[in-house]
């Protein structure tokens, strides 16, 4: 099926790994410019190469610390002078330290909110005005399945996800004049890095292996496995698509049915 993405401009963050080097993998197939970045540049050439092997369009990294501002300013700035323009947004970030409330300094929760939604805030206010300027543009947050339904030990991620969908939410509202949508995509067990950390240290807690702390989280899951990030991929590109005309400041469970709230 066409999605219309071919020629586009994409900014995607956290992209050298996971769920973000799918998502720019996905959008290079179908044509896309992409703009890849993380922290570690040395990383990022491997990963550019790596998708210019099957990519249609343009790719180009950057590193950047999303936790510094002018960081950000310099890589919208890049992005701009490499394409032109900047059309798809794709936020995501790595996930917070594990921990229970009381586990947690004022340092960690004052990175946890640098980190996974003051970046989020920042990033779209510099990729905003281009966006305004283009008469449209799509926007993806990368959240967690923690926004519908709060996760045991992750305090940090429970609080500023669920932070990420109400800023979706509001913006939705505020640029729908200018034909931008925005939406929040919420990963559940997807088979990535975080993924499998999560498990070690929930396996450790519990005295288990790994295999068995696995074998009893896909349990909880109707499906009865992980996700693949590809999988993933595949609907963020859909909601970043042409075909994507009237879903916005929306959530969307991407988690095998592992969420049993409505």
């Amino acid at each position: 099926m066409e999605l219309g993405l071919s020629g586009k401009n994409a900014l995607i963050i956290a992209s050298s790994q996971g769920l973000g080097k799918a998502i720019a993998k996905k959008l290079a197939e179908q044509g896309v410019n992409v703009m890849i970045s993380s922290r570690e540049e040395n990383k990022l050439e491997v990963v550019k190469n790596e998708i210019l092997e099957q990519s249609k369009g343009k790719i180009k990294y950057k590193a950047c610390d999303i936790k510094n501002n002018k960081d950000i300013q310099e890589l919208v700035a890049t992005t701009i002078h490499e394409f032109g323009s900047i059309d798809l947004l794709v936020n995501n970030a790595g996930g917070p330290p594990a921990g229970t409330f009381e586990d947690m300094t004022d340092e960690d929760w004052q990175h946890s909110f640098e980190l996974n939604l003051l970046s989020y805030i920042r990033m779209i206010r510099e990729v905003l005005p281009h966006m305004k300027n283009n008469g449209s543009g799509k926007i993806v947050n990368i959240a967690s399945s923690s926004v519908k339904e709060p996760i045991p030990g992750l305090i940090l991620s429970n609080t500023f996800r669920t932070g990420i969908v109400g800023l979706t939410k509001t913006l939705a509202t505020e640029l729908a004049s200018y034909q931008i949508l925005i939406n929040t995509v919420a990963p559940g067990r997807i088979s990535t890095d975080r993924v499998a950390f999560l498990d070690e240290t929930a396996a450790k807690k519990h005295g288990l292996t790994i295999e068995e702390m696995q074998r009893k989280v896909k349990s909880t899951i109707p499906l009865g496995r992980y996700g693949e990030p590809e999988e993933f991929a595949n609907y963020v590109s859909f909601l970043l698509s042409d075909l994507n005309t009237y879903m916005t400041g929306q959530t969307f469970l991407i988690d095998g049915g592992m969420v049993k709230s409505i």
